[in-house]
């Protein structure tokens, strides 16, 4: 049954994304980066790290999307379809907010109810998390990925004099 529910979030995902792309994305431009380029990033860099997981999980890149693969590194969520939806909660508790993100949520917790605790705990992450959603990575491509990481997952905290 959970193999039916998931091809069909798929068709949605196929038919959805193009006109994302085209409504929500209109004024950003797509990286001047290819996969094989992201490859010849320092060895530690972001740019670098975005090109293995290109390369590991046999992805391209998708204009105009490419922060959102950047979002999974950050992260660390999956690729699979719950963790994709459990991103889409981690980035509304990050304090993202539009129409896609929102139908992505509430979707995929009709779909895959069963993920419930998994997308809550995602929520909390992202609400932990210095806001990144709104971040443009292509210019942080040759940034160290793990002090990049490691500020993002830094709440920003008050300091006091």
């Amino acid at each position: 049954m959970k193999k039916i529910r998931v091809k069909f979030l798929l068709f949605v995902y196929n038919k959805t994304q193009k006109l994302y792309r085209t409504y929500f994305k209109k004024k950003k431009r797509q990286w001047q980066f290819t996969e094989k380029q992201l490859l010849e990033f320092q060895e530690d860099s972001l740019g670098r790290k975005l090109g293995e997981f290109y390369k590991k999980h046999g992805f391209t890149m998708i204009p105009k999307m490419e922060n959102h693969d950047v979002h999974h590194l950050i992260t660390g969520c999956g690729t699979n379809f719950e963790d994709e939806i459990a991103m889409q909660f981690l980035l509304l508790g990050n304090g993202k907010l539009n129409a896609h993100l929102l139908a992505a949520i509430v979707l995929g917790s009709l779909i895959l109810p069963e993920y419930y605790k998994l997308y809550i705990k995602a929520y909390k992450k992202g609400q932990n998390m210095r806001p990144f959603y709104h971040w443009d990575f292509e210019a942080l491509l040759w940034q160290n990925f793990e002090h990049l990481k490691d500020f993002i997952q830094q709440k920003n905290t008050a300091v006091l004099h």
